[in-house]
């Protein structure tokens, strides 16, 4: 029902930083929080970071909350993922997800994107 569609990835040299957009065909239930997740090749599926429909946001950690920012522009049905200070481990595919609640996207995101190649070089 709902589609998401990510953009913004690219090839970013280390230090560096970027902004990632995700957009949600309409508005919904299923979009009450939206997030971000990452996998590396040959590694698990991580969430990064989410954030709901008020605008209340959570991240994975302290460290990643100190190079990465969530928000959204619910008028455009958009949420962004802003990253500073890019590091090579940073390098991955960012999925944007949502679900109705925090804990529906935490553990069981209801729809996803196609997802967006971030690589960073050292």
């Amino acid at each position: 029902q709902v589609q998401l569609v990510e953009s913004g990835g690219g090839l970013v040299q280390a230090g560096g930083s970027l902004s990632l957009s995700c957009e949600a065909s309409d508005r919904s239930f299923s979009t009450f929080a939206m997030g971000w997740f990452r996998q590396a090749p040959g590694k698990e599926r991580d969430f990064v970071a989410g954030i709901t429909w008020h605008g209340d946001s959570w991240y994975y950690s302290d460290s990643v909350e100190a190079r990465f920012t969530i928000s959204r522009d619910n008028a455009k049905n958009t949420v962004y993922l802003q990253i500073i200070s890019l590091k090579p481990e940073d390098t991955a595919v960012y999925y944007c997800a949502s679900g109705t609640s925090k804990a529906v996207l935490r553990t069981g995101p209801q729809y996803w994107g196609q997802g967006t190649q971030v690589t960073v070089s050292s």
